[in-house]
């Protein structure tokens, strides 16, 4: 079975072919306004950014959206949940400021931003899904209880999961951090001969879970809760994980965290990919890199597996940047995730999430 995903590019000759005149097409294209009825309370999921970061999708953008929703009757709020790590976006107060610095505010969108999970990331409902690694699963309370939803998905590499966009962003992004722990199985180590014991990863370390003992850093994987932050600023490159056995496993359990997000919401979520400003790693950081392909467009789709399938595939079809992070497959055709991230597959997403019913990785791509 293929699914619908609608596709609209950058190209303008035009202020009838602007980008906030395709981001309402797509939205009537798409079939959204089935998604939003009369009186829903819609989440408009996104991510605000950390700060220091760029990348995000525009607010401007979501401005489109959210007066799409207003027109279908439907009351849209703004939403991402708290970070695990330690950062500008891991407490609701922070959260909200980093949102409107980042132009996330009323008078720009007009709507409000709500962090889904609370002041402290305790506000939680449970969701029963009978998968293979879960049972249950913990989403952020606010999300579970909207009525509909639009998730808006900056689509861009990732360090562990090869890509992010949809499946992702309900998964680690409509869970509070009890449930971002839950999904992140892995714990890094020390490999030792690279190590300098500059303490750059004990610092940003959010359970102290790490020491420095002879000069070389020591992880307590007791109180290590996976959220690979040592990884991400280690300057030599000494922290690593299984690949092999690990993130197999992440990746699947991450898959089932995003079933768990939309599983009440049949027929009530739809989805957009912005293949704009396509960096090599997540909104996350606290900057942005240079993307590692031209921008695309964006697609839209009531469909989340195929919707990343297509913005995986748009991705690889285009020539790299060699002046990026990129180190390989520049050629149309390579697959430009594992040319940043070796050692990542991004495409189990795909094939886990059409495995357990999210949708499917067949896709007709229509452009508007």
């Amino acid at each position: 079975m293929k699914s619908a995903v609608y596709f609209a590019s950058l190209r303008a000759h035009s202020d009838q072919e602007s980008t906030t005149v395709k981001v309402q097409r797509l939205f009537d294209r798409a079939g959204f306004f089935d998604v939003v009825a009369q009186n829903d309370r819609t989440a408009i999921k996104l991510h605000f950014g950390e700060r220091g970061n760029d990348g995000y999708i525009s607010p401007v953008y979501v401005r489109q959206i959210v007066d799409k929703v207003k027109a279908c009757g439907g009351l849209p709020f703004l939403t991402d949940t708290n970070t695990l790590y330690l950062g500008s976006r891991s407490n609701a107060v922070d959260h909200i400021t980093t949102a409107i610095l980042h132009g996330f505010d009323f008078a720009v969108t007009g709507a409000p931003v709500i962090i889904a999970d609370g002041l402290f990331g305790k506000n939680v409902a449970q969701v029963k899904i009978e998968k293979k690694h879960f049972t249950t699963v913990t989403i952020a309370g606010d999300i579970a209880v909207a009525d509909s939803m639009i998730v808006m998905s900056h689509f861009k590499g990732h360090i562990v999961s090869g890509f992010g966009g949809a499946i992702k962003n309900l998964a680690m992004g409509c869970a509070p951090p009890e449930g971002k722990r839950a999904q992140h199985n892995a714990r890094p180590f020390t490999i030792t001969d690279r190590c300098s014991g500059c303490g750059t990863c004990a610092e940003v370390c959010p359970k102290t879970a790490i020491t420095i003992e002879k000069k070389r850093s020591l992880i307590d994987r007791d109180l290590c809760i996976g959220c690979f932050e040592c990884m991400h600023v280690c300057p030599e490159h000494a922290i690593d994980i299984n690949w092999e056995t690990e993130i197999p496993v992440f990746m699947e359990r991450m898959v089932e965290y995003a079933y768990g997000a939309v599983k009440a919401k049949q027929g009530k979520v739809g989805y957009m990919n912005f293949l704009i400003r396509i960096t090599p790693d997540c909104d996350c950081f606290p900057f942005s890199d240079t993307p590692i392909v031209p921008d695309i467009g964006i697609l839209a789709s009531k469909d989340p597996v195929a919707i990343d399938a297509a913005s995986y595939d748009l991705v690889n079809q285009q020539t790299g940047f060699t002046d990026s992070l990129l180190t390989a497959h520049h050629h149309k055709g390579g697959d430009k995730f594992k040319g940043v991230h070796a050692q990542t597959d991004g495409y189990r997403q795909l094939k886990y999430a059409e495995e357990i019913g999210m949708g499917y990785r067949t896709y007709d791509l229509i452009a508007i």
